[in-house]
C-alpha cells in the first residue's frame, strides 16, 4: 500500500510511503484481535475485590432459637448468609486476572489491528512530528490541518519525544505512544492512526524481526 506523507500544516509533501503488506495489508484475524485486547484488559484488573464469608463476620455464634416448634426454618447463628450482616455465600476473593498469550498470536492480532486501519484508510503518514515547546495549542493546529481533530487519534513515534506527549496530554481523543509501546487495545480504540515517517521502517523492522 502507497500512502502520501504530509507535514504538520496538513499539506502534502510531494513524496510517498510504501507500508509492507506484511504488516499492513495481511487478512485481519479477528479472534487474534480480540485474545489480545481482553488480555490487555485483564492485566489492568487489580483484583483487589474481597467480600467477608460466614467465617469472617465479627458475631456470636449462639444459635438464635430452638431446632423445632419454631413454625419456621431451623435458625442459625446471626452470621447466617440469610441474614441482614451475615456472611456472603460464594463472594468475590483477591484473584490474578492475568492469563498468558503466546507471542505469535500478539504479532498477528497488532498486523491485524494495523491492516484493519489501512483497509479503512484510517492511516496518515507525516515527514515528522516534533515541536520546540510543549504547548497544546500546537497539537490542536497539526490535528485540524490534518482534518482529524473531531477524531480519536492515535499517534505513533518513533521515539519518545516529551514535547510531543505533553503537547497531547490535554486532549482526551489524542494518544501519543513509541513503536514500542504500541498494543491492539490502543490501535482499535481510535478512529485513526497518525505514523511519523520514521516509525513506518521500526514498525515494519519490528514485526518482521
Amino acid at each position: 500500500m502507497e500512502l502520501s506523507i504530509y507535514n504538520i500544516k496538513g499539506q502534502e509533501t510531494g513524496r510517498k510511503v510504501q507500508l509492507s503488506d506484511e504488516v499492513f495489508g495481511i487478512e485481519p484475524n479477528d479472534h487474534a484481535i480480540y485474545l489480545d485486547v481482553k488480555q490487555y484488559l485483564a492485566n489492568q484488573r487489580q483484583g483487589t475485590h474481597k467480600s467477608k464469608q460466614r467465617s469472617e463476620i465479627a458475631g456470636s455464634t449462639r444459635k438464635l432459637g430452638r431446632q423445632k416448634g419454631g413454625g419456621g426454618a431451623r435458625p442459625g447463628d446471626i452470621k447466617s448468609p440469610v441474614r441482614v450482616g451475615g456472611g456472603r455465600i460464594f463472594g468475590p476473593v483477591p484473584r490474578d486476572y492475568s492469563f498468558k498469550l503466546n507471542k505469535k498470536v500478539k504479532r498477528l492480532a497488532r498486523k491485524s489491528a494495523l491492516s484493519l486501519r489501512a483497509r479503512q484508510n484510517q492511516i496518515l503518514v507525516v515527514d515528522s512530528i516534533s515541536f520546540e515547546a510543549a504547548k497544546t495549542k500546537q497539537m490542536v493546529e497539526m490535528l485540524e490541518n490534518l482534518k482529524i481533530s473531531d477524531k480519536k487519534a492515535l499517534i505513533i513515534l518513533p521515539v519518545q519525544n516529551n514535547f510531543v506527549l505533553l503537547s497531547a496530554r490535554n486532549l482526551q481523543r489524542t494518544k501519543v505512544v513509541t513503536v514500542n509501546e504500541l498494543n491492539t487495545y490502543i490501535i482499535m480504540n481510535s478512529n485513526v492512526v497518525v505514523l511519523a515517517e520514521e516509525a513506518v521502517a521500526a514498525l515494519e523492522g519490528t514485526f518482521n524481526a
